[in-house]
C-alpha cells in the first residue's frame, strides 16, 4: 500500500456527505478535520473516498497500540462471545480483578493501591475529586492555568486551557485555585529557568498559603506531568519535586492526571517517572483501552472510600473493555512500546529541531517520547502567536495525506501510535516541513 496516498482531494464527496448529515444530527462539539475514517491499521487510517493518510494523532491519543492491533482485536473478539456486560460495580468477574491487579503492579509507587474504574478521561478525574475530598474532609484544590482535566462539570472546575471550555458554565464546583504552571517558554513571572529557582512552585507556599489560602483546608494539587490540551508544557522536574515537597508539608494529596501522557507515549509507562516522584493518585483513560471506552483511577489503598454507595457507576470496569485494556498493557510490554516511543521521539526530536533552524515560524518545540508538539509564533523575539499560520499548516497537511491536531492557542501535537513504522514517519515528517515551508513563505 501506498502511504500516504491521495485519490481524491479530502474531503471527498463522500466525506462531505457525512460531514454534512453529521453536522445536522450531532451536537456540535470540537471537529477540527474533516477526516471521516473508514478503517486503520497501525499508524494508517484510509477514509471512504479511499485515502490514505499518515495518522499523527493516535485518535487523541488514544491508539498508542495502533489501530486494530491483531492482538486487542481477538482480545475483544473473545470476551464479546461470552459475556458483554454484568456491571462490575455490582457484582464480580475475574477480568475486572485480573486488569486491576495488573495496573497496580505497573503503576509508580511501592504500596497497596486500589483501582475504581470509568468509562473516560473527565470521568476518572470525577473520582478523584471526590476520593480525595471524601478522604481528606477538606474542600479546597490547587490546579494549573492551562490545564485540561475534561469537561464534566467537576473536572471542568480544574481545566483553564481555552476560554470557550468555561464560557456560560458559572458557578462551578468551589473551591479550586489556578496557579501558573512551568511554562517556561512564556513564564507568567517574566523570568528564566534555573536562574528562577523555581518560583512558580515555591510561590505556592511563600504567598498563596501565607496570605489567602490556609493549606489545611486543601485536598489535593491536581497536575499533568506534561500539560496536553494546553499546549504539551513541559515542566522542569525540580518544579514537580517542589510541588510534591509542599504537598508532603501540609498534608496535601498529589494526583497525577495521565490521560493523555499514560501507557508508554513519553517514553515510560506514566510520564509521572520522568520526574521521579509517586503521585497519591493516579488518573487515566485514552491509551489505556486501544479505542475501548475505559479509564481509572488508580490510588493508595488507604484513600479507598469507607462505605459503599459513596461512589460508583453503571458501565465502569466493562467486561469488552478490561479485555482491551488488559490487552493493550500486555501489548504495550511485550512489543516494548516506551523504550520505542523513546528511540523514534529522539529522531522526531532531531528532526524539529532542524526544521526550526530554518523556519523562523516555529517559536519552540518540546515534549518527551512520542509526544511532542511545535508552538507556532510570528516573531521568535515577541512570540506573538501564529494562530492562523498553525491552522493553515494544518489543513494543508491533511490535503497532503497527513493528519494532525493542533493544541494550545497555536500549537500542533505529534502523536503517532508508538507503533508506527519508521517509514511512515519519515513520510509524516516530510509533508509536515514542506507545510511548514510553505506557510513560512507567505509570512
Amino acid at each position: 500500500m501506498k502511504v500516504p496516498d491521495i485519490k481524491v482531494t479530502p474531503p471527498g464527496p463522500l466525506a462531505k456527505e457525512i460531514v454534512a448529515r453529521d453536522s445536522k444530527y450531532i451536537a456540535t462539539s470540537t471537529k477540527t478535520s474533516p477526516v471521516v475514517a473508514k478503517r486503520g491499521r497501525g499508524a494508517i487510517i484510509e477514509d471512504v473516498d479511499g485515502n490514505v493518510f499518515v495518522d499523527f494523532t493516535s485518535g487523541i491519543g488514544v491508539a498508542n497500540t495502533g489501530h486494530c492491533h491483531p492482538s486487542i482485536v481477538e482480545a475483544v473478539r473473545k470476551q464479546a462471545e461470552e459475556l458483554m456486560h454484568f456491571a462490575g460495580t455490582d457484582f464480580y468477574y475475574d477480568i475486572q480483578a485480573t486488569l486491576a491487579e495488573k495496573l497496580c503492579s505497573v503503576t509508580p509507587g511501592d504500596f497497596e493501591k486500589k483501582v475504581f474504574y470509568t468509562n473516560s478521561g473527565a470521568e476518572s478525574v470525577e473520582c478523584a475529586i471526590k476520593l480525595t475530598k471524601h478522604h481528606t474532609r477538606r474542600q479546597r484544590y490547587i490546579g494549573f492555568i492551562s490545564a485540561f482535566h475534561g469537561r464534566t462539570m467537576g473536572a471542568l472546575s480544574f481545566t483553564a486551557s481555552k476560554l470557550v471550555h468555561r464560557a456560560r458554565y458559572f458557578p462551578m464546583m468551589p473551591g479550586v485555585t489556578h496557579i501558573p504552571y512551568a511554562y517556561c517558554y512564556r513564564c507568567a513571572y517574566k523570568m528564566s529557568y534555573p536562574e528562577c529557582d523555581v518560583w512558580c512552585a515555591k510561590i505556592l507556599d511563600e504567598v498563596y498559603f501565607k496570605n489567602h489560602i490556609p493549606p489545611e483546608e486543601v485536598a489535593a494539587i491536581f497536575f499533568e506531568p506534561v500539560q496536553g490540551e494546553g499546549g504539551y508544557v513541559v515542566p522542569p522536574a525540580e518544579v514537580i519535586k517542589e510541588l510534591f515537597k509542599i504537598g508532603k508539608k501540609h498534608g496535601i494529596l498529589m494526583m497525577d492526571d495521565e490521560i493523555q501522557a499514560g501507557f508508554g507515549r513519553t517514553g515510560k509507562m506514566f510520564a509521572i517517572e520522568h520526574h521521579e516522584t509517586v503521585p497519591d493518585v493516579i488518573t487515566m483513560a485514552k491509551g489505556m483501552g486501544s479505542g475501548m471506552p475505559i479509564g481509572a483511577c488508580v490510588f493508595d489503598a488507604k484513600l479507598d472510600f469507607d462505605q459503599q454507595g459513596a461512589h460508583s457507576n453503571t458501565y465502569g470496569g466493562n467486561l469488552v473493555a478490561c479485555a482491551s485494556a488488559l490487552a493493550t498493557i500486555e501489548t504495550i510490554e511485550k512489543e516494548k512500546l516506551p523504550e520505542r516511543a523513546h528511540k523514534l521521539g529522539l529522531k522526531m526530536g532531531k528532526r524539529l529541531g532542524e526544521m526550526k533552524q530554518k523556519y523562523e515560524i516555529m517559536g519552540d518545540n518540546r515534549g518527551l517520547g512520542m509526544m511532542r508538539a511545535t508552538e507556532f509564533v510570528k516573531d521568535r523575539k515577541t512570540k506573538e502567536p501564529a494562530v492562523n499560520e498553525r491552522n493553515t499548516i494544518v489543513e494543508e497537511a491533511f490535503k497532503s495525506g497527513l493528519i494532525l491536531l493542533p493544541c494550545g492557542k497555536n500549537s500542533i501535537r505529534y502523536i503517532p501510535p508508538l507503533v508506527i513504522e519508521e517509514a511512515h514517519l519519515e513520510a509524516g515528517m516530510n509533508i509536515l516541513e514542506e507545510c511548514i515551508k510553505k506557510v513560512s513563505k507567505g509570512t
